[in-house]
């Protein structure tokens, strides 16, 4: 599928964007595991998340909904998963191998995760250390799935004190799932904060110790079955905040944004950038802070972006890179190599279609040297590289960009965000 896309004069309206995939993920394996029934209110129908359904269901879990809304998981207990009768496919989502994982390695029955051909070029070294750390039996095809784990040992894992060696919420969220099944406690020391959906969900306890941060989860402790609701996904919203703030003459509101602070660094930087952005009806829904976006279209200024800040904005940084060309001055972009093992390597990706866009970007090994234009961009032929942060970082390129913009393979936005197209064209008024 390609996606043909104008020149928008502005964009108005309210926008609606999917459930939260971090949240999604969690809720539905954390009510698998509960002693009872939950209900999720808000589970998207993008295909990550309906990977980890499809996972859950292999182990033996209920799984319906009740309506179009509402979500229903019979959970099992944490110790009631039954063995899967074949290999357990995560589609394209490394959230749901790389959570599962937790879970599996401290099951009594063997299992195997899997996935399509680009899932399985990621990483998975970085969870079988620690797993293997706390005993659990875990083997990998030169560092990548099919993650095949034996069962447990006798006594099942045991509790470890681990140091992340990379701000990862998918990598500390396997350690905390895995403590579930050990003995004693486990500890995950994170130096840098990265999101923290998992032990908000769980109610784990946390302490700030010499600047860094401890969590902890004791084996054995049990889930309560309950209600969730999903808010709307930051990263979803982020691709509106930056096509609003690039495109004269806009404005939009994008209602119900869960903003957890470890996820909304995109704000503090465009906002830094000269943004103008405004938070409204900020409140809670359960464990979650969430809000109203308004978003107004403003002239933006290059800025240096890096450290501790990166990992609470590293979905983002496409769609920064794309207001970052849209600026007047330099932006750089540092620390972000972990962009290259995404599902596509996303700062080649970015710098390839960018440039052909007209921008003058640089490519670093850890990030982008950007030099801004203004809103100067030139419609063109650009690939998705089968991403969906790709595909919807050059949607919203294109919304300056002066002729027509062809977004090649553009159908995977599918997989974080079905309708994203259809929002894109429903705001724009075209030129």
């Amino acid at each position: 599928m390609t996606q043909i896309l104008p020149t928008a004069v502005s964009l108005h309206g309210s926008v609606s964007i999917p459930a939260d995939k971090s949240i999604s993920h969690r809720s539905a394996m954390l009510s698998a595991l509960a002693d009872g029934t939950s209900r999720i209110r808000n589970f998207p129908r993008s295909a990550d998340p309906l990977s980890t359904l499809r996972v859950l269901r292999g182990l033996g879990v209920s799984i319906h909904r009740d309506n179009d809304d509402v979500l229903v998981v019979e959970g099992v207990g944490i110790d009631g998963l039954r063995p899967p009768d074949a290999p357990l496919d995560c589609g394209n989502s490394g959230t749901t191998m790389r959570l599962m994982s937790g879970i599996l390695a401290g099951q009594p029955f063997g299992s195997v995760l899997t996935g399509d051909e680009s899932l399985q070029m990621r990483p998975m070294k970085r969870i079988a250390d620690p797993l293997r750390a706390m005993g659990g039996r875990v083997t990998l095809v030169d560092g990548h799935a099919p993650i095949r784990l034996r069962p447990a040992p006798e006594g099942g894992l045991k509790g470890t004190k681990y140091r992340l060696p990379v701000a990862s919420a998918q990598v500390k969220s396997c350690v905390l799932l895995a403590g579930l099944y050990a003995r004693g406690r486990t500890t995950v020391i994170e130096p840098t904060r990265c999101r923290d959906h998992t032990e908000r969900m769980l109610g784990l306890e946390t302490h700030e110790v010499g600047g860094e941060r401890e969590i902890y989860v004791d084996g054995g402790h049990r889930i309560e079955p309950g209600t969730w609701t999903v808010p709307g996904d930051f990263s979803g919203a982020a691709f509106f905040i930056v096509a609003a703030t690039i495109t004269p003459g806009s404005e939009i509101l994008i209602e119900n944004v869960g903003l957890n602070p470890s996820r909304t660094a995109l704000i503090d930087v465009l906002r830094e950038m000269g943004a103008d952005i405004r938070i409204e009806n900020e409140r809670a829904e359960g464990s979650e802070p969430i809000g109203d976006i308004l978003v107004s279209s403003a002239p933006l200024h290059g800025v240096e972006v890096g450290g501790r800040v990166i990992p609470n904005l590293i979905d983002e940084v496409p769609v920064l890179a794309v207001a970052a060309a849209c600026a007047e001055g330099q932006t750089v972009i540092r620390d972000a190599e972990e962009l290259r093992v995404k599902e596509t390597d996303r700062l080649h990706a970015i710098t390839e279609n960018l440039r052909a866009m007209g921008a003058e970007i640089d490519e670093r090994p850890d990030g982008l040297d950007i030099e801004g234009n203004g809103p100067n961009l030139l419609g063109t032929t650009v690939r998705s590289f089968d991403d969906h942060r790709i595909a919807m970082a050059m949607g919203v390129a294109a919304c300056v960009a002066h002729g027509p913009t062809q977004v090649v393979d553009a159908k995977c936005a599918r997989v974080s965000f079905p309708g994203f197209w259809d929002e894109l064209d429903r705001l724009a008024k075209p030129r």
